[in-house]
C-alpha cells in the first residue's frame, strides 16, 4: 500500500499553542511533492481543566502515532509539556526525531539530546527522510528524481 493511500501518522509535539517553530514544521512538511502524512496532533484542543486531564489527552493525541517529532525551540518555555511528550513517546515506544530550533546555531538542550537518537536539520527533504526512516523502517525510501531539460 502506498503512503498516498497509508499515510503516516505524525504527533508534533506542542505546549497547547501553535507557535511558529510548530507552524514552520508543517510548512516544510507540506513543501514536500510526495510526503503523505496525517497530523494527530490537537494543540488547540486543550482542555480546560486539570494537568492531569491534560496529560490524558496529550496521550490520547501520541497513542496512533507511527513517530514524534519534537520542537527543540519549545524547550525553553515549556519544559515540562516537551519532556512529558518525550517521555510518553519513550515508554510508548514511538520514534523520535529531533528538529534544532530554526535559524540558531545553539545546541539542542543537551537534556533531549540524551533522549532522542535522531537529530535532523531544517532541509525538507532530511526531514521527510528521517520521519519515514523512522516511522516504517522496513519500508524502501526509493529515489529521489530530478526534473530537468536538456539544451
Amino acid at each position: 500500500m502506498s503512503e498516498e493511500q497509508n499515510p503516516i501518522s505524525l504527533f508534533v509535539t506542542h505546549a497547547w499553542s501553535t507557535d511558529d517553530e510548530y507552524l514552520r514544521a508543517f510548512e516544510f512538511l507540506e513543501s514536500s511533492r510526495h510526503f503523505y502524512y496525517r497530523n494527530l496532533s490537537r494543540p488547540l484542543d486543550c482542555p480546560n481543566a486539570t494537568r492531569q486531564t491534560q496529560i490524558s489527552a496529550l496521550q490520547a493525541q501520541m497513542e496512533k502515532a507511527e513517530v514524534v517529532l519534537v520542537l527543540a525551540a519549545q524547550y525553553a518555555d515549556s519544559a515540562f509539556w516537551i519532556d512529558h511528550q518525550v517521555a510518553t513517546a519513550l515508554a510508548m515506544r514511538k520514534p523520535l526525531v529531533l528538529l534544532p530550533a530554526f535559524g540558531s546555531n545553539a545546541p539542542a538542550p543537551v537534556h533531549l539530546l540524551s533522549r532522542i537518537g535522531v537529530v535532523v536539520n531544517w532541509s525538507e527533504r532530511a526531514l521527510v527522510q528521517a520521519l519515514r526512516r523512522q516511522a516504517r523502517p522496513d519500508t524502501p525510501l526509493g529515489w529521489d528524481t530530478i526534473d530537468f531539460t536538456m539544451d
